[in-house]
């Protein structure tokens, strides 16, 4: 989105949850990529306006818009560890800039398929680090159908990485990343089945981008 169309988007948003006021509860957020050296920016926008919640995102290393099929070749030149590794350093220094209230599809770096070597020891701890930001940070991660998706046909994060942030305590906040209204709340019960799977029984719900935790139905 470009920056002529931010208003546009929040009267459109606030002209439907007017419209459906009393029947239907509609949030206004914002998704906003973290690359270093823009902070400044982006602290500006949202502080533009007041915002249920703000989801933080990498989709660039470098350069490099790693999940742009348009650029997939570019894998050629990295190792898949290296990949990994620079990616999860990123969404740890994103959650660590306290510009956000959630972290957006946490390995989204998984998007087309391409896998470390299982146990891989530098993968887990930019892993491991990824998430000891994100619990000293207090943002949640979020929890996202989109990748069954997309060609890795898998939840946005691993189910290791959702297990380690159910043992650190961390919350969890659900998304369906919709680029399209048949996707809104697509994947829904599988990725609550996953949550269950590590015993976490709150969700994280948002306003004015203060967080509370609510209870959600396992059964």
């Amino acid at each position: 989105m470009h920056d002529s169309q931010l208003a546009g988007y929040i009267e459109e948003v606030e002209q439907a949850r007017d419209a459906f006021a009393g029947r239907l509860t509609i949030k206004i957020g914002l998704e906003a990529d973290y690359y270093p050296g823009c902070e400044a920016y982006v602290k500006a926008m949202t502080a533009s306006y007041d915002w249920d919640y703000i989801i933080g995102s990498v989709h660039y290393i470098g350069d490099w818009g790693f999940d742009n099929p348009d650029y997939i070749r570019t894998w050629d030149n990295w190792s898949i560890t290296d990949a990994y590794v620079a990616y999860f350093d990123l969404v740890a220094a994103s959650a660590a800039s306290g510009l956000f209230d959630i972290i957006g599809h946490p390995d989204l770096i998984k998007k087309f398929g391409h896998r470390p070597a299982p146990g891989s020891r530098p993968v887990i701890e930019a892993e491991e680090s990824m998430l000891q930001a994100v619990l000293n940070s207090g943002t949640a991660l979020e929890i996202s159908s989109a990748g069954l998706r997309k060609p890795v046909l898998e939840i946005y994060p691993h189910h290791r990485i959702v297990a380690r942030a159910a043992e650190l305590g961390i919350g969890f906040a659900y998304g369906s990343d919709a680029h399209a209204p048949g996707d809104v709340g697509h994947g829904t019960e599988a990725c609550i089945e996953m949550l269950a799977a590590s015993g976490i029984k709150t969700i994280a719900r948002f306003e004015h981008r203060r967080r509370t935790m609510v209870s959600i139905n396992h059964d």
